[in-house]
């Protein structure tokens, strides 16, 4: 089922290119819970191996839209209010875990918590609505939203760029940490059969 999602995904980054990614970005960015850090990845590393697709040209379409995608969350969040939050809790099943701790976030750091939402799971979805919901000033929220997307973008892409230059690397490694792993099940399984019938020897006849 993953292997399916993961096809899916990389056909729609393969076809629609750019527009894969920026609508994945907007989408999620607006507080629509759509892989689009995963989207992100993808493109990132397929610009290493396919002429169609340039990292610079990613990095700036990326931040756009997850800049605009932000503001939309925000300007909903900021007319819908509590009542639209909930429903939007309801409809995408966000735990009240997750909302909380959002909450505790913003009453602790403010503004700069939407740019550090961005690198924390789950929060990155709901941090535009719910500045919106807590009324934070829209200049502060446009300009620590904006050094976010900067900096998360880039550091993806960059990550998903490296990724796809190192990939025989990466796989080599890979074939020699199953092999190294396979090694030390053999030798736990070993060492669990020994000390168990040595105990067994070591345990007093009745």
């Amino acid at each position: 089922m993953t292997q399916s999602i993961f096809d899916f995904l990389r056909d729609a980054v393969v076809h629609y290119g750019y527009w894969a990614v920026g609508a994945a970005l907007l989408l999620e960015n607006t507080g629509i819970p759509v892989p689009g850090e995963t989207i992100l990845l993808l493109a990132s590393f397929l610009a290493y191996s396919r002429d169609e697709l340039q990292l610079s040209w990613i990095i700036a379409i990326g931040i756009v839209a997850a800049t605009i995608g932000d503001n939309l969350g925000f300007v909903a969040g900021y007319y819908g209010g509590r009542p639209l939050l909930e429903r939007y809790q309801n409809v995408f099943r966000i735990k009240n875990a997750t909302l909380l701790r959002g909450e505790k976030l913003f009453a602790r750091y403010g503004a700069a918590t939407v740019f550090f939402a961005r690198f924390v799971f789950g929060m990155r979805v709901i941090a535009g609505p719910m500045a919106g919901v807590l009324r934070m000033p829209w200049k502060r929220f446009l300009i620590f939203n904006f050094l976010g997307a900067a900096l998360w973008v880039s550091v993806i892409s960059c990550a998903g760029f490296l990724f796809g230059r190192h990939w025989d690397r990466l796989e080599n490694t890979i074939k020699r940490l199953d092999l190294a792993v396979a090694i030390g099940a053999i030798v736990a399984i070993v060492g669990l059969w020994w000390w168990n019938r040595r105990k067994r020897k070591a345990a007093p006849s009745e």
